[in-house]
């Protein structure tokens, strides 16, 4: 079981935040600075200028002339939005003042997203994106790469998740593709994900208000006919008690907007229906039987930051393997192995998954939409790279930090996923309990393999020099001795190269 929905927004503005497809003229849009560095072969990186903007769906939208909200609650203005043509021609969406109204602050590499911001009113969490230009989300060629951050989840309760994700979305947001799409990905439109969210107000240039139903445990959110689609590489779902990552891929490599309960994901009454992979094939450490690898005073300790190592192995061309390492006080640290029987190995290839859903008894989603190939052919058109802070009015977050479903006895395999209590992560409690939440990613770093992190200088070499087709045994052994420092490096040239032969 992987993430719902990402959104989770709740207002008590005099006027509303929400999304829209115009743009309006009461207040300049700014976005914060970040700076990120890529890297090259030999591992030299170098520092980019960058930004973040945040997700359209938490904007104030108002009528093009004045300053009369289309959306109230979870409500739409019906005089402005009698159906979904004429609410985005006549709404209009604003600028954003990010550290006052959204709790979004930036200094130099690091971005911290704060849970709960009281301004004029009350906002709870959020989702940006990182831009490479002012008008253009940064686009992120995983394969044959890897991807490396630094994160702080120290003030992360139960309940809670800092998400860090890629999804399939359009640079410019749409704007291109749908022409009553005015605002583009300066005001962060064309959010897509793997649940084929149907929360989205506005949806390819179109409002979602026909057929809009308000949502019964939230007072700022609803569901509407249409969902937004595209596959998502969650590269990290967190808290400082459990962590997850977890590739969804759908037939469908681009957004493309779905229909109803045929979206399928979170919203729709039959969560399988879709072509996209909701549940997606994950790593959860605790789910996997060690339970002692992350968490306060674990191996990871998530008291303090570290450094988190994706890496994206290709084989002939093809998504292989998703492989994971830390970095914490100087010592490169691989991901735990899975202790689950049946289930072998401490990374995300295709054998794995298809263990891991037998042996727990899951859906097979992900084999049913292509697996890693499919994942692998998403990520070679590029993705989006998203960072947010959100919480669960659908599961509490459970199938992150808890036992889940909850209904099943947690000794059963795959069910227990963290040490958090069922009866935690309810919004209202989280909201009002622990409101000075935060999560802070910094340090990106993006490149080839074994360019973007400081392990030992011989398997940063060998792993940079990796070619494709190069047999899996090599990296493994390579990786089993990344605890060793510098001056052993005679040992891991060695130890590879026997392998190797």
């Amino acid at each position: 079981m992987v993430s719902v929905s990402k959104l989770a927004f709740h207002s008590a503005f005099l006027w509303s935040l929400a999304a829209a497809q115009n743009v309006g003229t009461q207040k300049a849009e700014t976005h914060p600075s970040m700076s990120f560095e890529t890297c090259d072969g030999s591992g030299s990186c170098s520092s980019q200028t960058g930004e973040v903007v945040i997700d359209a769906n938490w904007r104030w939208v108002h009528n093009n002339d004045g300053y009369t909200n289309c959306y109230t609650g979870n409500e739409w203005n019906s005089e402005f939005c009698p159906d979904n043509v004429a609410c985005a021609a006549n709404c209009a969406v604003d600028g954003a003042d990010y550290s006052a109204t959204y709790g979004i602050t930036t200094s130099g590499d690091a971005l911290t997203l704060k849970f709960v911001t009281r301004s004029e009113g009350t906002n709870i969490g959020s989702r940006t994106y990182l831009m490479d230009s002012p008008t253009s989300y940064k686009k992120f060629d995983l394969l044959d790469n890897e991807f490396t951050f630094d994160v702080d989840v120290s003030n992360l309760p139960c309940g809670l998740n800092g998400a860090l994700y890629f999804v399939a979305m359009d640079a410019d947001g749409g704007m291109s593709k749908y022409s009553g799409n005015k605002a583009g990905a300066k005001y962060g439109t064309g959010y897509c994900d793997a649940q084929c969210p149907r929360d989205l107000k506005f949806i390819n240039g179109e409002a979602n208000v026909e057929g809009w139903a308000p949502s019964s445990n939230d007072p700022n959110a609803g569901v509407g006919n249409y969902g937004s689609c595209c596959p998502e590489m969650d590269v990290w779902e967190a808290n400082s008690i459990s962590t997850a990552f977890t590739p969804h891929p759908c037939t469908n490599t681009e957004q493309h907007r779905c229909d109803g309960d045929n979206c399928g994901g979170t919203y729709s009454a039959d969560r399988y229906a879709g072509d996209c992979d909701a549940d997606g094939c994950d790593f959860n450490s605790y789910r996997q039987g060690d339970t002692t690898f992350y968490g306060p005073g674990q191996t990871i300790d998530t008291t303090r930051k570290f450094t988190v190592v994706t890496q994206f192995l290709t084989d002939g061309g093809s998504l292989s393997e998703i492989r994971r390492f830390y970095v914490q006080d100087g010592n490169v640290v691989e991901n735990s192995q899975s202790t689950i029987p049946g289930v072998e190995g401490n990374s995300i290839t295709q054998s794995y998954c298809d263990a891991q859903k037998s042996v727990f008894n899951d859906h097979t989603g992900f084999q049913d939409k292509g697996g890693m190939a499919a994942m692998g052919d998403a990520m070679r058109n590029g993705m989006v790279l998203v960072m947010s802070l959100w919480d669960d009015h659908h599961a509490n977050m459970l199938w992150l930090d808890s036992s889940y479903p909850t209904d099943v006895d947690p000794s059963t395999p795959g069910i227990a996923r963290g040490t958090c209590d069922t009866n935690s992560g309810v919004p209202a409690d989280v909201e009002s309990q622990v409101p000075d939440s935060t999560v802070t990613y910094s340090k990106i770093r993006f490149g080839p393999i074994g360019s973007t992190f400081d392990g030992p200088a011989a398997i940063k070499q060998r792993m940079a020099r990796r070619k494709r087709g190069m047999k899996r045994g090599v990296m493994v052994a390579c990786a089993h001795i990344l605890d060793l420092d510098e001056t052993s490096s005679n040992l891991i040239k060695d130890e590879c190269t026997i392998v190797d032969d």
